[in-house]
Formats: structure tokens, sequence, C-alpha cells
């Protein structure tokens, strides 16, 4: 009797049943990157243009870790503006030449032709920037007013 009792005492209820699986997670990254928003290049407000007027903008940039790229800035839309000589036009007549360079020094125009005049760079998966400066010469001063230019820029990966 004791064996009977025993055996009610320790007896279990019967286990729920388990299965076991695995879940795969997965992700693929491709080479990627995106151009977050340019700071605009001010040159402030002049009189007479008898001086380097120089200014300092940034351009930000995000690749995938690893992901090679090229910065490109194009002419501008100022009337008859190149790489070489870009023109910011007025509200009135009259054109203010500048330029866009990559170093600080003002010796690399920037431009559009990969392996001549872009800015190369390999992304590191965050936000890159990157300099843009902007140098206004000595030259005849047109008439007041605002002078502006857009400048499209292109990132090549």
């Amino acid at each position: 009797m004791a064996a009977i009792l025993a055996s009610c005492l320790w007896s279990q209820s019967p286990a729920a049943a388990a299965v076991a699986e695995k879940l795969g997670v997965r992700i693929t990254i491709t080479s990627e990157c995106k151009l977050a928003a340019a700071s605009e290049l001010y040159f402030g407000s002049h009189g007479v243009l008898d001086t380097n007027v120089e200014k300092t903008g940034q351009i930000n940039v995000q690749c995938t870790t690893g992901t090679p790229y090229n910065v490109g800035l194009d002419a501008g839309i100022g009337a008859g503006a190149t790489v070489a000589a870009r023109k910011m036009t007025g509200t009135k007549t009259g054109t203010i030449d500048y330029n866009l360079y990559r170093d600080a020094n003002h010796n690399d125009v920037w431009g559009t032709t990969i392996g001549k005049d872009t800015l190369s760079a390999t992304g590191d998966g965050a936000t890159q920037s990157i300099n843009v400066y902007g140098l206004v010469l000595p030259q005849v001063t047109p008439a007041p007013g605002d002078y502006t230019d857009t400048v499209a820029i292109t990132v090549n990966y």
C-alpha cells in the first residue's frame, strides 16, 4: 500500500509537448549614399569688391561603410558660367564672378570630372561634413542688389 501511495504522490501530470525550430533573421545592406541638406554659402554684405571675400560652407554626405564616393559641383546656373569661372547673377544687370574650391588655399577648383576635380572619400556609415571653400576675387563692382547662383551637387558611388 505504501508503494501505491508513494506512486500517487510522485506522479506528474503529462508534460506539454514542445517543438524547437530556429528563426533566421537577415538584412542585406547595399552600397548607398545620401546627400543631406547643404548649407548656403553666403558671402555676406559688401560695398566695393576690392579685396578677396572668402566663405566656407558644408555639404553633408552619408554613405554605407566602405563605399567609395565622389562629390561633384557643376558650373551653376549663372549666364556664361563654367566650372573655372562661376557667376552670381543679380536682380539688376551684372554678375559677380566667384569660385568654389576643395581646399582652403583655393588651389583645387571643384568641378564634375571624376578623377580630376571632384572630391573623393569613403563612407563610414555616419554623416560626413565636407567643406566647400568659396572665393570672390576683387573685381568691378556691379550695381547694389542681391546676387545668387544655384550649383548642383552630385554624389557618384
